[in-house]
């Protein structure tokens, strides 16, 4: 693709053009701003390379070489690469007069290339910050056969139709109002509100049950809390610092420290533990503009937290019941699963050897349960390995999800201990863990996991009341007043439309039940259904219809397909 851009525009510089999970992108300097007419014609040169069946032959230089080679050739985005390259040696690829700045491998020949497609052109900026140039993005993907790609791109539409910001502005759920307040905060509308409480109303009733007590920690510390968690060390480009009568105090990135602090408040005995605390904390760490992505990347969010003290021999007991805490989770709103065990990064606080326990204390769980699961070497954070559960959207697409990692550094930098059943000083285990993760991340996936067609004991309006006429609007006001009794989130249609109009204007707005009221309704003390999903349901007694309405809500049922098959 870079050898058909820079045929079509000489004057193109290169910047990267890595692989991602579904296809390819590659960000150039371009004067003229790409179009999808220009897509086509870069597609079409790419064909014709492909067509030529061209060698690929893979060049390698020392750095200096390199360096020399493509300040000649006028890339100065590839010069400014290599030199933060350590190597002594580079590889390049060479195509005909096309060289290129790559590690490799490639196929033998560009005719070995069989079904791709260009995507989308999008701007990106170099490095991902926003002080850099802003570059053109082209993403591509590639298949090795028209089937394989035809399945891929009917995959992406459906995505386009599920887009978590699109169906937001449709379904009035939230928005991030970029220019007035600021990117990556998030305001949610009255219907947003609804969803994010019916979840999290449902997540601390499950929290109490298994044992959890809540508590609310500040959303500023000093900066000396930090220092002592590790934070300002490891985590500083990622927090915001404020300074208030010459004292420095940052917005917390975590909660952690604050239930550590908690934790500390009283002596604590071996009887005590495990001790499980809970917080839907919310948090702030800083996203480079560039990387924003509607509820996925945000600045602002709030997790479902909890920090779980234990003695070492209720470690593994306590992970098993995390992660099926995560696993009951992921079956109630509807999602299948896949796992990783992340490992010690680079950057890291504490000893190897408490590394390795805390390793190994999830291996062996993960193990134990006969979970399948991959290693994502160095993914852990800086103070701990973790469990990462990836949730399976409808599509088959993975979102991060829930969380657990176990810590060995964070109880010693605080000097947590408790008194053992020996009358002696013990050092805690400390588990991190959330069960959703990010409720801004997971409310994102939840509508494009649904296309917005929530089931009824999460959708925002549950009951659209709609009368035919204003005379039958006293008795859309009395049911509307019963269904609300019984905390069934309900409005009333009451505007002088025509009825197919507000059936239709219902059924967009995805609200799960439209209760249509008339003449022969009134009369026969019923209700004419219509499901969002199954359409038409017919004349329904209000009790009877409001005891399957409680079910439904009860048993917290959901559709797997969105095509109306109960699950």
């Amino acid at each position: 693709m870079a050898m058909a851009v820079k045929e079509l525009y000489p004057e193109a510089k290169l910047a990267i053009g890595p692989s991602i999970d579904d296809g390819f992108y590659y960000d150039f300097d371009l004067k003229k701003t790409l179009t999808e007419e220009d897509l086509t014609e870069i597609a079409s040169k790419m064909s014709e390379l492909i067509s030529k069946n061209i060698h690929f032959e893979r060049i390698e230089l020392s750095k200096d070489e390199a360096i020399k080679l493509m300040e000649k050739n006028g890339e100065k985005f590839k010069v400014e690469i290599l030199h933060e390259i350590s190597d002594k040696t580079v590889s390049l690829y060479k195509n005909g007069d096309f060289i290129d700045l790559c590690r490799g491998p490639h196929v033998g020949s560009t005719g070995e290339i069989k079904a791709f497609k260009l995507l989308s052109v999008a701007g990106a900026y170099w490095k991902g910050n926003e002080e850099y140039p802003m570059l053109q993005r082209i993403y591509g993907t590639a298949f090795f056969s028209d089937e394989e790609l035809t399945t891929h791109i009917t995959r992406l539409e459906e995505a386009i139709k599920r887009d978590h910001r699109k169906l937001g502005r449709e379904l009035d759920l939230f928005n991030i109002y970029n220019d007035e307040a600021g990117a990556g905060f998030v305001y949610y509308h009255p219907k947003g509100t609804a969803l994010r409480f019916a979840i999290e109303d449902f997540l601390r009733k499950e929290h109490i049950k298994r044992g959890y007590q809540q508590v609310i920690t500040p959303n500023l510390a000093k900066i000396n809390l930090w220092k002592q968690s590790g934070h300002a060390e490891n985590y500083a480009e990622n927090m915001y610092f404020l300074e208030k009568d010459k004292e420095q105090l940052v917005v917390k990135p975590m909660n952690c420290p604050g239930h550590i602090l908690i934790y500390k408040n009283k002596l604590r005995s071996y009887r005590d533990l495990p001790i499980r605390f809970f917080e839907l904390g919310t948090v702030y760490r800083y996203e480079r503009s560039g990387v924003l992505h509607g509820l996925l990347r945000v600045r602002g969010f709030t997790q479902d937290d909890a920090h779980i003290f234990c003695t070492p021999a209720q470690l593994t007991e306590e992970i098993n019941k995390v992660f099926q805490f995560a696993s009951d989770m992921m079956k109630t709103f509807g999602f299948e699963f896949e796992c990783d065990l992340s490992t010690r990064p680079e950057k890291y606080i504490g000893s190897e050897e408490n590394w390795e326990m805390a390793t190994s204390a999830l291996k062996n769980a993960l193990d134990s349960r006969g979970q399948k699961y991959e290693i994502d070497e160095g993914a852990g954070v800086f103070y701990g390995p973790k469990i990462d559960i990836k949730l399976k959207d409808a599509i088959g697409r993975l979102w991060q999800g829930p969380t657990i990692q176990v810590d060995f550094n964070l109880p010693e930098r605080f000097d947590l201990h408790y008194i053992g059943e020996d009358g002696a000083k013990h050092r805690p285990v400390m588990i991190h863990r959330v069960v959703l993760g990010s409720m801004e991340r997971f409310i994102g996936a939840l509508i494009e996991h649904y296309a917005g067609s929530f089931p009824v004991w999460l959708a925002p309006i549950q009951v659209m009341i709609i009368p035919i006429s204003d005379r039958h609007l006293d008795t859309a006001r009395e049911l509307g007043e019963k269904l609300i009794e019984e905390s069934i989130r309900t409005e009333i249609d009451s505007r002088r439309e025509k009825i197919n109009l507000k059936i239709r204007d219902a059924q967009i707005q995805k609200i799960p039940y439209m209760a249509i009221i008339g003449d022969k309704e009134i009369e026969s003390g019923t209700v004419s259904i219509r499901s969002c999903k199954k359409g038409d349901m017919g004349k329904i007694k209000v009790d009877a219809f409001l005891d399957s309405l409680r079910l439904e809500i009860k048993n917290r049922v959901y559709y797997n397909d969105n095509k109306g098959r109960d699950s």
